[in-house]
C-alpha cells in the first residue's frame, strides 16, 4: 500500500477536495437533463465549488470529475483543467475508456480514477484538509483517497441506492433486472462502506437523515449535519414592477376573469403524491377564498392530457372535472406551458398580486420551489411532511399544514391573504431568510461551520460500531390491517411501532387497507403510526413505498385487465340497499358502497348480476356495512405476493395480520398469519384449520406482538451482536 501523503498544505487556507464523478460537468451552461446522469447533483458541486472558493477562509477548492473524450458530448469536457474562479477549478481525470460513460459503467474503473488522482494530488505537491464526496461512485474513490492522504471524508449522497431501488421496484422492473442495469448491490454495498468511513454526511433536510440514512447499517447519525443548498438569489428574488409585461403574465390572463386579484399559486409535477386535488377543495369548497384570491396551477407541461403517462392523466383529468364540480371557470388559471425562465416570474407575479405559495404534496423530501418563492418575497403554505418543516423554521415566512385536510389548508391561506400586515411580516420574513440561510454564501458559511470541528478535533463523533445485516436487502416482511388491528388500544399500538422500529433493517414493514390512500394517511398521522415502507390500500389496488409514497404503476397496469368501472356502476346503481360511498372513497380501481344486508341482494346475487353483464370483478364485503368491487386481479392477498415477488421475499419470511373478511386471502398460503382476538364477529373463522394461522389471545396490536414471538419473527433474521462475533 502507498504510504499516507503528509496532510500539511503550503498554501494559507483550506483546500477542500470535491470529488463528483459520473455527469457531464462544466463551469458554464450546464446541460441539465441531458441524460440521467446530468441532472442537480452536477449544478450543485460547480456551485458548491464556486461558493466555497469565495469564501475568505478557503484558499483553494478543486472539483475533480472524469475526463471524457468524445465528439457526441463536446470538447469542453475533455480539457484536462478548467478555470470556475480564481481559487476554484474543474480537474478531469482520466479512467477507463475515454468516452462517455453512465454511471452504472464505471464501477469497474473507479480504482483507477483513485490513482490517477492521487498521482495529480502528488503532481501538485498539495494535500486538501478534507475530501467532499458526491453520491456513492464518489464516495468509493473518496474513502481511498481520504485514506491514503490521511484526511477526514465527508460525504453527500444526494440518492440513495436503497430508496432508489423501491422507486424502480414500483416501476415494475424486476430485482434481477435492476441488479443487472444499475449495479445495485455495488452501489448499496459502496453507499455501506461511505457510511462507515466518513466523519461528516452533510444532508439537505433532518428528514432525510432518518428516513433514507436510517435504512442503511452504518447509520450513524452523530456524524451527520443538515446543510440545506443555496439558490440563485440573482433569479429568484422580489417583484420589481416589470412582471406584468411578460408573456406568461398575459397567458395567465386568458383563463381569469379578474387577473388582478391576489394569486395562489401552486407549482408541481402532475403527480398524484403532490396532492393537487386536496388543493382544489379547499379552494372549490371556501366561497370565501373565490372572492379573495385566483387558483393558478402550474402542473408541468402538456399539448394533449391523452398523450401523458396515466397517472399525469389522472390528475390532470381530476383537476378540470373538479374545476367543473365546484364551477370554479374565471377563477382558476391552468396553463398548458411553462419555460424554465418563467418560473422566477411566476414567484414574482404571485408576490406582487399579494398572494401566497401552496405546497399541498403529502410528503416533501426538500421543497426547493418554497425557497425560491421565499426568496421572491412570497409567503407560502406548505405541507407539515418533510423539508417544509425545517425551511418555515427557517424563515418564518408562513404555515404548515395537514395537506390532507382541506379546511386548515383553506384557512392558512385565509390568514396570509387577509391580513396585509401579516403578508408584508411574511413576505420580508422570506427574502431576509432565504438571504440568511439559503443563499450560496450561507451555505458556504454552514458549511464550513460543519466542517470546524472535524478538522479541531479529527473527528465529529467517535465512530459506531455497526452490525450488519446478514443480507443485502430485507428478506422477509411483516404486514398488518389498519383498523381491526392497530387502532383500538394506544398501550399496545406504542409498543408495536417500538418493536418495528426497533427492527427496520431486518424487516419491511407493511399496511394493508380498504382504506384510501389519503383516508389512511390522516388515520395513520391521527394515531402517530409511522409511514410504513409499503402501504398497499383501496383492499389491494394500490400499492405506495416510502419514503415518497410512489406508486407501484406496473401493478396498476396489472390489475387493469378486464375493468370497466362504467359498467359495474350502471349494473349496481340503484339497486335497493346499496348507496355510494363519498367520492373520497372511491378509487381508480376501486368501486365501494354502503350495503344495508336486510334490503340489499346477497353477496352472491350481487356477483351474479355482474357476472350476467360479463364483468369479472371481486365482489367483498366488510364488517357487514361495505361492499366494494375490485378488479378481478385485485385484492389485499394478491398485491401482498405482488410485493413479496417483486421485492424477492419469500412469502414463508412474511407475517400477515388481520381482524376482518378482507384480510382473509392474504393470510391463506405459504404466508405465515395471525388472527386477532378482536376479530370482527367470526369473520375469519374459515381460518381456524387453516395452516400456518395463529389465533391470538390478545386483541388489537398485542395480538401481533404475540405473533411475533409465536413465530419468533424477528429472532430468526436478527442482525449480529457485535459481542458475539
Amino acid at each position: 500500500m502507498d504510504t499516507p501523503v503528509s496532510s500539511e498544505s503550503t498554501t494559507p487556507g483550506l483546500y477542500i477536495l470535491l470529488l463528483s464523478i459520473h455527469g457531464l460537468i462544466r463551469g458554464h451552461d450546464l446541460e441539465l437533463g441531458r441524460d440521467a446522469d446530468t441532472g442537480g447533483q452536477t449544478l450543485y458541486v460547480a456551485e458548491l465549488a464556486r461558493a466555497l472558493a469565495a469564501h475568505p477562509a478557503v484558499a483553494r477548492v478543486d472539483l475533480l470529475t472524469r475526463r471524457v473524450v468524445d465528439a457526441q458530448a463536446g470538447p469542453d469536457y475533455a480539457e484536462p483543467v478548467e478555470t470556475l474562479s480564481d481559487k476554484a477549478r474543474i480537474v478531469r481525470i482520466d479512467a477507463g475508456p475515454e468516452g462517455y460513460l453512465a454511471k452504472e459503467a464505471l464501477w469497474d474503473h473507479l480504482d483507477s480514477f483513485a490513482d490517477n488522482a492521487l498521482a495529480f494530488l502528488r503532481a501538485e505537491g498539495s494535500v486538501p484538509a478534507v475530501v467532499h464526496s458526491h453520491y456513492a461512485d464518489a464516495g468509493y474513490v473518496g474513502k481511498r483517497l481520504a485514506a491514503l492522504l490521511g484526511v477526514p471524508l465527508v460525504h453527500t449522497g444526494h440518492s440513495l441506492g436503497r430508496v432508489k431501488r423501491r422507486r424502480l421496484l414500483a416501476s415494475g422492473l424486476k430485482p434481477d433486472v435492476i441488479e443487472a442495469r444499475y449495479q445495485m448491490a455495488r452501489r448499496v454495498e459502496a453507499e455501506e462502506e461511505t457510511l462507515a468511513a466518513a466523519e461528516l454526511v452533510i444532508t439537505s433536510t433532518a428528514d432525510e437523515v432518518e428516513e433514507q440514512y436510517g435504512l442503511y447499517d452504518h447509520y450513524q447519525p452523530g456524524r451527520m449535519r443538515v446543510v440545506p443548498p443555496g439558490v440563485d438569489l440573482v433569479r429568484f428574488r422580489p417583484p420589481d414592477g416589470h412582471e406584468a409585461a411578460a408573456p406568461i403574465a398575459q397567458e395567465l390572463a386568458r383563463f381569469l376573469n379578474d387577473p388582478g386579484k391576489p394569486m395562489i399559486l401552486a407549482l408541481s409535477r402532475p403527480d398524484e403524491r403532490k396532492n393537487i386535488a386536496t388543493l382544489v377543495r379547499a379552494y372549490g369548497e371556501t366561497p370565501e377564498l373565490q372572492v379573495k384570491a385566483n387558483l393558478v396551477v402550474v402542473a408541468g407541461n402538456r399539448d394533449d392530457i391523452r398523450d401523458l403517462d396515466s397517472g399525469a392523466q389522472a390528475v390532470l383529468g381530476n383537476l378540470l372535472l373538479d374545476i367543473d364540480r365546484y364551477d370554479l371557470h374565471g377563477r382558476v388559471a391552468y396553463p398548458k406551458h411553462h419555460r424554465r425562465d418563467e418560473v422566477p416570474v411566476l414567484y414574482r407575479l404571485a408576490a406582487a398580486s399579494g398572494g401566497v405559495f401552496v405546497n399541498p404534496a403529502l410528503t416533501e423530501p426538500f421543497g426547493l420551489t418554497l425557497i425560491e418563492a421565499a426568496a421572491s418575497g412570497l409567503p407560502i403554505v406548505a405541507t407539515s411532511d418533510g423539508g417544509p418543516k425545517d425551511i418555515i423554521g427557517n424563515c418564518h415566512n408562513g404555515y404548515l399544514i395537514d395537506p390532507l385536510d382541506s379546511e386548515s389548508m383553506a384557512a392558512a391561506l385565509l390568514e396570509v391573504l387577509n391580513d396585509p400586515d401579516n403578508w408584508r411580516r411574511l413576505s420580508r420574513q422570506g427574502i431576509d431568510g432565504a438571504v440568511q440561510h439559503y443563499s450560496w454564501p450561507a451555505h458556504a458559511e454552514a458549511y464550513l461551520t460543519a466542517l470546524k470541528p472535524l478538522l479541531e478535533r479529527g473527528s465529529l463523533a467517535p465512530p459506531v460500531e455497526a452490525t450488519r445485516r446478514p443480507m443485502l436487502y430485507h428478506e422477509r416482511a411483516i404486514f398488518t390491517d389498519l383498523d381491526q388491528n392497530l387502532l383500538g388500544d394506544a398501550g399496545s399500538l406504542a409498543e408495536f411501532i417500538r418493536v418495528v422500529r426497533a427492527n427496520r433493517k431486518c424487516a419491511t414493514f407493511g399496511i394493508a387497507t380498504g382504506r384510501s390512500l389519503e383516508s389512511a394517511l390522516k388515520t395513520m398521522r391521527k394515531h402517530g403510526i409511522p409511514v410504513p415502507d409499503v402501504l398497499i390500500t383501496s383492499l389491494g389496488t394500490e400499492i405506495h413505498y416510502a419514503p415518497d409514497f410512489e406508486a407501484d404503476t406496473a401493478w396498476a397496469g396489472h390489475i387493469d385487465h378486464l375493468w370497466t368501472p362504467q359498467r359495474v356502476r350502471a349494473v349496481l346503481d340503484g339497486l335497493p340497499g346499496l348507496k355510494r360511498q363519498p367520492k373520497e372513497e372511491q378509487g381508480r380501481f376501486k368501486i365501494s358502497y354502503y350495503i344495508d344486508p336486510q334490503s340489499a341482494p346477497s353477496l352472491e346475487a350481487i356477483a351474479s348480476l355482474l357476472h350476467q353483464a360479463d364483468q369479472t370483478v371481486n365482489v367483498s364485503m366488510a364488517f357487514g356495512q361495505f361492499l366494494d368491487i375490485t378488479p378481478v386481479r385485485a385484492s389485499k392477498g394478491m398485491a401482498l405476493r405482488w410485493f413479496a415477488n417483486q421485492w424477492d421475499i419469500p412469502l414463508e419470511h412474511v407475517l400477515a395480520a388481520g381482524g376482518s373478511g378482507a384480510d382473509e386471502d392474504m393470510m391463506r398460503g405459504n404466508t405465515l398469519a395471525v388472527v386477532v382476538a378482536n376479530r370482527h364477529h367470526e369473520e375469519l373463522s374459515k381460518l381456524a384449520d387453516a395452516d400456518r394461522i395463529y389465533f391470538a389471545q390478545a386483541g388489537y396490536a398485542r395480538g401481533i406482538l404475540e405473533a411475533i414471538e409465536y413465530y419468533d419473527f424477528y429472532g430468526a433474521c436478527r442482525l449480529p451482536d457485535p459481542k458475539e462475533a
